[in-house]
């Protein structure tokens, strides 16, 4: 669903005439920035199947740091896999790592453990492995890449619409104080009901997340 779908379904349910482009009016401006809002909380709730994507990487013998371009910083890393050397690799602290490179002089091999430095200069998650690669290594990075907020009228929401919709205009009749006699808890309450709704479906796909294992 686009983001002026999703914006003129919520004028809709509002009774408030559709517009051609989400900054029309002031009202659908609003409504546009619930949206996102809106967006951005159904997309915090679960790592979304649709959010799901995987980055590569191709190391360079000695250097250690690699962006994941285009992923921002509101990403969370599923796994990272050594393709090239069939391993999966495993999280270190930020705290071990400065001890391999700052207090040791680390010998070059095939990378087996990861970490996170912050992010570069484009906003992107800075991935720092170890060892040092000593040769070209194809690394996967399994993700869930949240989208940034939406902005053009054509731009497609990823996770489900109907909870941003549902949430989007319990957010509005909140602003609103009542929308014909609904009340913002109320809509709240059908706006969480869509959004278990949704849980369960993507859930499903992924019963093994939900199964709370010790280290």
């Amino acid at each position: 669903m686009t983001y002026l779908d999703l914006v003129n379904n919520v004028l809709k349910r509002l009774r408030e005439r559709t517009v051609s482009t989400v900054g029309e009016t002031a009202y659908s401006t609003l409504i546009s920035m619930l949206v996102n809002d809106a967006k951005q909380e159904v997309e915090q709730a679960w790592d979304w199947s649709a959010l799901r994507t995987t980055l590569t990487a191709t190391t360079t013998a000695g250097a250690f740091a690699y962006e994941l371009t285009g992923a921002g910083d509101n990403v969370k890393v599923l796994d990272v896999i050594n393709d090239t050397s069939n391993v999966f690799m495993r999280y270190k602290t930020a705290s071990d790592f400065n001890n391999y490179y700052l207090n040791t002089t680390p010998s070059r091999g095939s990378p087996k453990y990861y970490s996170f430095n912050g992010i570069d200069e484009n906003g992107d998650t800075i991935v720092e492995v170890f060892p040092p690669p000593d040769a070209q290594y194809l690394i996967r990075f399994n993700i869930v890449d949240r989208q940034s907020d939406l902005s053009l009228d054509t731009d497609v929401l990823l996770c489900p619409s109907k909870p941003v919709e549902m949430l989007a205009y319990a957010k509005a009749v909140e602003e609103r104080g009542e929308d014909g006699g609904v009340a913002g808890a109320s809509a709240y309450n059908t706006a969480n009901r869509v959004l278990n709704d949704a849980l369960s479906l993507d859930q499903a796909k992924h019963p093994e997340e939900l199964i709370w294992t010790t280290p």
